[in-house]
């Protein structure tokens, strides 16, 4: 019997995704041993995984990049928290290793040490990758702004002169440290971010195609797997049953990310229209909320029950939230507005340009029912 080693960050939305893939492993037979946040360890215990909490030094050092004022502050603060953790994640995973004796390790991207620690062990390795995943390719325009796929030579120069602007910008300093990290645990050092992802014998995706650009070349150790939905078990509210009008569903970082301002506008923009807002606030201050009469906050609620009637969700720009909200019954036409958690963007966020989003996609899900889309 094989026996697999999953590694994470302190964050569940590295490791909900992760959890459908190790369910797999285990229904084949594979033993599961899982290192990750100290408060999930019994959830994944009672799933029948050897579960143990990582390393109290890597909790103990939350991303900061929210506190950012600009895309360039934020990549370097959440650069120095990665570097910070990889001393404690590379010897919290060699121990772990020591303890489990896999035969093969999964990590998560953001554990720089233990992915290093893993590539030097030299046994199979893989590594998940739950949000955008920033690789450079032909077919796609730079990663980062978000631009539309190149057309014609005035697209081909747009694309050539991003990507030695970010290149410096972005991926130099980003290597610099990543081979900072390989260096003390004797690895050599990487190019650029394409070499770095070639690392692992596999780099799990966690998409699919039609959420990304199209890629005719992807990496050969890359598979994109799909959006591995999860969730921990849980019934729908008793509440639940007794809304009669349209849902929206307002859903922001599972890990404080100081972005409680999205709910405080969903709740203005929305408190007059005929719908019922849910918002859930993982992480934050709840009594933060001015709650309108058709909305209620809380701190849990199973979005799948939720998502079979919304006919709209507005999101931090969480990869895994936004792909079930898309894939969902009732948000599948596109009625979904997606605000992406930058600092700066949601300081402009302002009630009357989400409340004019809500009835644009109100009008999609409209036209579609009709038939009209």
């Amino acid at each position: 019997m094989t026996r697999v080693l999953a590694y994470t960050s302190p964050a569940r939305g590295h490791l909900f995704p992760i959890v459908p893939v190790l369910d797999a492993l285990q229904r084949r037979g594979q033993e599961i041993a899982v290192r990750t946040l100290a408060k999930e360890v019994a959830m994944l215990r009672a799933r029948g995984f050897e579960a143990a909490p990582i390393a109290a030094a890597v909790e103990r050092l939350p991303l900061e990049d929210y506190r950012a004022r600009s895309p360039l502050q934020a990549q370097a603060s959440a650069i120095g928290t990665f570097r910070a953790r990889a001393a404690h994640d590379a010897a919290d995973l060699r121990e772990a290793i020591e303890a489990a004796q896999p035969e093969a390790v999964l990590v998560d991207i953001n554990c720089w040490g233990a992915r290093a620690e893993a590539e030097a062990w030299g046994g199979p390795w893989a590594m998940w990758c739950p949000y955008p995943l920033p690789l450079p390719s032909r077919d796609a325009p730079p990663f980062g702004p978000g631009l539309p796929p190149a057309r014609g030579a005035a697209g081909r120069l747009r694309d050539a002169v991003l990507s030695r602007v970010l290149s410096r910008l972005v991926e130099r300093p980003l290597v610099a440290q990543v081979n900072a990290v390989r260096a003390s645990i004797g690895l050599a050092k990487v190019g650029g971010v394409a070499e770095l992802f070639a690392a692992p014998h596999r780099l799990l995706y966690m998409t699919a195609e039609p959420f990304e650009y199209k890629h005719s070349d992807w990496p050969t150790n890359l598979r994109l797997v799909g959006p591995c939905e999860w969730e921990p078990p849980s019934a729908a509210p008793d509440w639940l049953a007794e809304i009669g009008r349209p849902l929206v569903l307002v859903s922001i970082s599972s890990e404080f990310q100081d972005d409680g301002r999205l709910v405080r506008c969903a709740l203005e923009a929305l408190s007059g229209d005929d719908v019922f807002v849910v918002a859930t606030v993982p992480a934050g201050d709840l009594t933060q909320f001015v709650v309108p009469a058709n909305a209620k906050v809380v701190r849990f609620a199973p979005h799948a029950p939720i998502l079979a009637r919304a006919s709209c969700a507005v999101t931090h720009g969480g990869m895994g939230v936004t792909q079930n909200a898309s894939r969902s019954v009732r948000c599948r036409s596109g009625a979904i507005s997606s605000m992406w958690r930058a600092g700066w963007r949601y300081r402009a966020l302002a009630p009357g340009c989400l409340r004019a989003a809500h009835a644009r996609a109100s009008a999609l899900e409209g036209a579609r029912g009709n038939g009209a889309a």
